[in-house]
């Protein structure tokens, strides 16, 4: 029989911004090739300009540059730009357009790499990192088709050019031109002496190319190399004014840190008592400088050292940075994925009722252990496939130790020998044991794959990434989550217990989805659980389990006109605009209705409950999904109280987010049987 062939699917000519934006991809980092900032905005400007000029917007000569039609584009990162230009009453040269659009620049990156994403030219993934999308045949780029990706199909015509006497067409001299600038050819292709002085050559065909050079290498203000003279003294915070702020005493650092970055700003230093002075961070601005830049700047491994080496290990994800880092992120995202999850929905709802059928009318239970036992309840079999309640008091017990002694410092070193912590820490071994006493190939046939055998695969198929000495942490690492997620579900059944109308938005939802049976991946959607998934993220964004995140400095920067020089430790406070007014209006008013459009609070650099950058929480998307079901199934078979009544919520911060000891949840009402 034959099979009818597909056509080709047709895509748009790539424009100039775009085609930069591909040839500076470096798939190997899952980000761009290192461009020095001036350089990079001057490139991207430039590329629009050129684009401007093939659609006959504009035109240039050696002295200025003209408007020929004003008339919209269409492109929303060309347009105003464009106007810009018609608007402008003197008429100026390319190089004075250039360095003046220069702040337009990063407009112009996330409009662009929004459209690649559109186009399926770029796969995003989790922590802003970007590939090539998977081969596929290219169609109508500047009149040519291409078997392979956009990138490989732009780096040929470009090798082309640049290797052989071939005249270079018009697009390809202002590409070449700009990656030149950006100084990125030579990590692409293997230039010699001749192909340097023949890519000089093409340079010099284009105007628009010539300005880019001159603004970059002529700019008297370029940051890079004034430091010292642009940046100001960093304020000391007052110990009086820390000891008196009430959110100190009631644990709640995100609030404390949005206090302290009102009165002080941006950059501010403290000096504790017998510790060393420490530099902290804050505000949406510098947030989203960390998300954007914070990779070229900053790195994790410094600070986490101390604490892997107390698992035997080195180089495991929380502290590896650069290409290392984004090929075992990558390796590992679909464990820690939704759709993992969504794959296991009947275990899960198995062990969430198994928990609770231990749940009796009138019980009282301490709210931080009840809540992690019940994700770990969870988690161990669906990660590791192992029971490990009898452990996990321990393992919590010596990891927070751990947490308190080598990365918050709260706590003498010698904290974490004592005879107790000695025995938990051989606990860490016996999980091991457990986990690879079930994972041999005879058991783990015909059972769905769990996070234990993606780490233990990967290790087989890339010792040197996953060595051997790393499993220890890994695999010990995927069972104390249970103490990030159980602590988040405590936050978010104390919001539901002491907000009666909320529990029963909640409960409602929960009733329409379990009414006949549970709910498969596809019926838990944005439109079932929307009550649900907005109480969540106010859950998140008022009692963030991870406040702040610490990085050292390995290139100097200059933040808010603070010098950070290098060596620097820095505590990135990411969660202070989560209690910010011009952030999240009335912050200290739990209301979910501010992440409806068009208020859409949670889409703004300040609201960070994961973590910000190439660090950002890898099982965010899992972790949503788990506590929303978490949160469903408790308010569709329970009604619990906060415990005593009068209960005031006080936070201990250290080392994560949790609520204090003397919270306590009652069960007041069975509403149905524990029954599938």
């Amino acid at each position: 029989m034959a099979v009818a062939k597909v056509a080709p699917a047709a895509v748009r000519p790539l424009s100039l911004p775009e085609e930069l934006i591909v040839m500076l991809l470096n798939e190997q980092i899952g980000y761009f090739h290192q461009v020095p900032g001036w350089n990079m905005n001057c490139a991207v400007v430039g590329a629009a300009l050129a684009e401007l000029s093939f659609l006959s917007r504009i035109d240039t000569d050696m002295e200025s540059l003209h408007l020929i039609d004003r008339t919209e584009t269409g492109d929303p990162a060309l347009d105003p730009i464009l106007k810009e230009i018609a608007d402008e009453p003197v008429q100026r040269n390319a190089h004075y357009w250039i360095e003046r659009l220069v702040l337009r620049a990063e407009s112009i990156i996330d409009l662009t790499l929004d459209r690649l994403i559109k186009l399926k030219i770029l796969e995003y993934h989790e922590g802003d990192f970007w590939t090539l999308a998977p081969t596929q045949r290219f169609a109508n780029l500047h009149d040519k088709q291409q078997e392979g990706t956009a990138g490989q199909f732009i780096k040929a015509r470009i090798n082309e050019v640049i290797f052989t006497d071939a005249i270079p067409d018009p697009r390809d001299i202002v590409v070449i031109c700009l990656v030149n600038t950006c100084d990125v050819l030579r990590f692409i292709y293997e230039l010699d002496d001749e192909t340097e002085e023949r890519i000089r050559f093409i340079c010099q065909m284009d105007l628009i190319g010539r300005s880019i050079a001159d603004a970059v290498e002529h700019n008297i203000s370029s940051p890079l190399h004034r430091h010292s003279s642009l940046s100001k003294q960093i304020p000391r915070v007052s110990q009086r004014h820390l000891l008196l702020s009430p959110h100190l005493r009631s644990g709640n650092l995100p609030a404390l840190f949005a206090e302290l970055t009102k009165q002080y700003g941006p950059v501010f230093e403290l000096r504790p008592p017998f510790v060393k002075p420490m530099l902290f961070v804050a505000g949406p601005q510098i947030n989203h400088w960390a998300q954007r830049h914070g990779r070229m700047y900053l790195r994790a491994k410094d600070y986490f050292a101390e604490f892997e080496k107390l698992y035997g290990a080195s180089g495991v994800l929380p502290s590896l940075d650069g290409s290392d880092h984004f090929r075992l992120r990558k390796a590992m995202a679909p464990a820690f994925s939704r759709n993992r999850l969504e794959s296991q929905l009947d275990q899960l709802y198995d062990h969430v009722r198994k928990f609770m059928a231990t749940w009796t009318v009138g019980d009282s239970f301490p709210a931080t252990p009840m809540c992690r036992r019940m994700v770990n309840g969870q988690l161990s079999p669906l990660f590791l496939s192992v029971d490990s309640q009898d452990i996990v008091d321990d393992l919590t017990t010596y990891k927070e130790r751990a947490l308190n002694t080598h990365i918050a410092k709260t706590l003498p070193k010698f904290m974490l020998n004592t005879p107790g912590m000695k025995r938990r820490s051989k606990l860490v071994d016996a999980l091991l044991e457990r986990v690879l006493s079930v994972h041999t190939p005879a058991q783990r046939s015909g059972c769905p794959r769990d996070l234990a055998d993606d780490w233990l695969s990967l290790h087989d198929s890339d010792p040197q990434l996953v060595p051997e000495s790393n499993l220890r942490f890994a695999l010990s690492a995927a069972l104390v989550a249970s103490v990030y997620l159980g602590d988040a579900l405590s936050f978010a059944i104390y919001a539901m217990a002491s907000q009666p109308k909320l529990y029963a938005r909640i409960r409602a939802e929960a009733d329409a989805l379990f009414e006949n049976g549970d709910p498969d991946g596809q019926e838990l959607n944005p439109s079932t659980t929307d009550v649900t998934s907005r109480f969540i993220k106010e859950c998140l964004r008022m009692y963030p389990i991870v406040p702040m995140s610490m990085r050292d400095v390995m290139n100097s920067c200059v933040l808010e006109g603070y010098e950070i020089p290098v060596g620097a430790r820095l505590h990135i406070a990411q969660t202070a605009p989560h209690y910010m007014e011009d952030v999240f209006p009335d912050p200290f008013s739990f209301e979910i209705d501010r992440y409806l459009p068009p208020r859409d609070e949670h889409r703004a650099p300040g609201y960070a409950p994961y973590g910000l950058g190439t660090h950002r929480c890898l099982g965010s998307r899992w972790m949503d999904l788990q506590l929303a079901i978490n949160v469903l199934m408790i308010a569709h078979y329970f009604v619990l109280e906060v415990s005593p009544s009068n209960f005031k919520l006080r936070l201990n911060p250290f080392p994560s987010l949790k609520p204090s000891k003397k919270l306590n949840f009652r069960v007041a009402e069975q509403r149905r049987e524990l029954n599938g």
